[in-house]
């Protein structure tokens, strides 16, 4: 049982073009670069980087997605190299596959699976808690969930899954059409936001730009399950703000970043991906990390982090409301509404194609691989993901795994620099369309950052986190082992050479 054996590059290339598991190439570079803002753009930006403010960096917030930008630019310089070289649906998972092996793939592949399932339901819940608050700036009285039979459904989350599953069956590019349409108009909402900000802004709210650090508030063993892993590893006392209050926001607004690495899983529906998928992805990255620092200075500069910190669950209607501009309040649950409805729909598309990739493998059942043949969409696939994200988020209390999202995501960025060193020495005879500049530092130093700020996540994260991956190895050597692909190719060569010749 060979658990490490690799798929080759031109192996994956083929199985893309089987016939009834084919994808469509139909994505440009402006596609490309608005979905990567389209799914990072979201209502994160509205609410994580206060909380990150209030709770780890204060001021110095702004380092702390400057940290996260960065970490994020050296992964996906590595996730370019891989996707002009492999230009398959499954990102992460396809890359490891070709250069690290099976067992590997499928770690990254189910990892994949938690971040985009669990960030797809967690928004389309927090979409239908927006609005309900829109209609309440209308005078419109409509409750986020109602109850039947002593159960909570959040039915929006079910309304919002169902608009963009039927989207994205009738095709990619009508979708990425729609979700261009939602993305320029949050833009839009956020330059509103930034400007208007700016006007309140004053210099004394940026003093002490990097608080001193504190122990926290809470006591016992609550509190150490919300401290940090690498706290927790080091004796720490648990604490906030300070220089390690810095990287903790860091691996909190990672959120912000995350859309980036399921742009890499649609490298299959993109056409000419050797020159298009490195301009969509860099581009979008680039918009995306200046509207972020522009919005924590404006949010920062408003009021002290210490206000934000009173709140419960400060965001940037807390500042707003806090200088007495109800109205910019209401602009902004309008562009948190918005925003959402872009993310949740790359997220879904994502988490079809990388279940996609895995069940043209054999990893999970083959079924799932298959493709309309008018529209050549995985229908059934995307329909099946649709129903299980709208069940979580509408029935469940989804929004507490929150974290789970930027350690799955901050895994595979770390297998796919690791990956990349690899794929260079076992296949030189590659050129891709972009090359990671600067030779191995790159990706031994987004390696090593992304592994740090896994550590930055809660205590209780990682218990989660291992929870899941145990649960991964269970399903991984009770069915996808044995029905892997690679797998039968193994055994039958082996079988024709232990056959006697007649």
């Amino acid at each position: 049982m060979n658990i490490f054996r690799t798929k080759s590059i031109e192996q994956s290339i083929a199985d893309a073009d089987e016939p009834g598991r084919k994808l469509k190439r139909s994505l440009s570079t402006w596609d490309l670069m608005i979905m990567g803002v389209a799914v990072a753009v979201g209502a994160g930006i509205f609410s994580v980087g206060a909380k990150a403010a209030a709770n780890f960096a204060g001021p110095a917030v702004t380092i702390s997605f400057v940290v996260a930008a960065v970490t994020c630019a050296l992964a996906i310089m590595c996730y370019a190299e891989f996707a002009t070289a492999i230009p398959v649906a499954g990102s992460a998972y396809v890359f490891t596959y070709a250069t690290m092996g099976e067992v590997l793939a499928w770690i990254i592949g189910w990892n994949l699976i938690l971040e985009l399932f669990t960030a797809a339901a967690v928004i389309a819940k927090y979409w239908g808690i927006y609005l309900s608050k829109v209609f309440g700036l209308m005078g419109v009285d409509m409750p986020p969930a109602i109850n039947i039979g002593g159960v909570d459904l959040y039915w929006g989350a079910f309304l919002i899954v169902a608009i963009f599953t039927v989207l994205l069956v009738l095709g990619t590019k009508l979708s990425a059409r729609v979700g261009n349409i939602f993305t320029l108009i949050k833009i839009g909402v956020v330059l509103f936001v930034i400007v208007v900000g700016f006007t309140y802004a004053k210099f004394s709210n940026y003093t002490p730009f990097v608080p001193a650090s504190q122990p926290t508030a809470g006591s016992g063993v609550d509190d150490v399950m919300k401290q940090s892993f690498f706290g927790f590893l080091t004796g720490a006392v648990p604490a906030q703000y300070g220089t390690l209050g810095i990287f903790a926001g860091a691996a909190l607004v990672f959120f912000a970043f995350i859309g980036f690495d399921v742009v890499a899983t649609s490298a299959e529906e993109v056409k000419n991906p050797q020159k298009t998928l490195p301009r969509g992805i860099f581009g979008g990255l680039a918009l995306v990390t200046l509207l972020y620092i522009l919005v924590s200075l404006a949010l920062t500069g408003m009021v002290s982090y210490t206000q934000l910190a009173a709140e419960k669950a400060p965001t940037l209607t807390t500042a707003f409301e806090a200088v007495g501009n109800n109205d910019a309040a209401k602009v902004i649950a309008f562009g948190s509404l918005v925003g959402l409805t872009t993310v949740i729909m790359v997220l879904l598309m994502g988490l079809a194609r990388v279940v996609l990739a895995m069940s043209r493998d054999g990893l999970l059942p083959r079924a799932l691989s298959k493709t309309s043949e008018k529209r050549a969409t995985p229908a059934r696939l995307q329909i099946i993901c649709g129903a299980a994200v709208a069940l979580v988020a509408g029935l469940t209390a989804v929004d507490l795994l929150e974290e789970m999202i930027n350690i799955g995501t901050l895994s595979a960025f770390v297998m796919v620099s690791l990956g990349i060193l690899v794929l260079r020495k076992k296949r030189p005879d590659l050129k891709p369309a972009f090359r990671v500049p600067f030779g191995k530092v790159v990706p031994w130093i987004s390696a090593i950052l992304c592994l740090y700020l896994m550590t930055n996540l809660a205590v209780q994260t990682w218990i989660f986190f291992g929870i899941w991956l145990v649960v991964g190895m269970v399903i991984y050597f009770a069915y996808g082992q044995r029905h892997s692909r690679l797998n039968e190719k193994f055994a039958a060569a082996k079988e024709a050479v232990d056959s006697p010749v007649g």
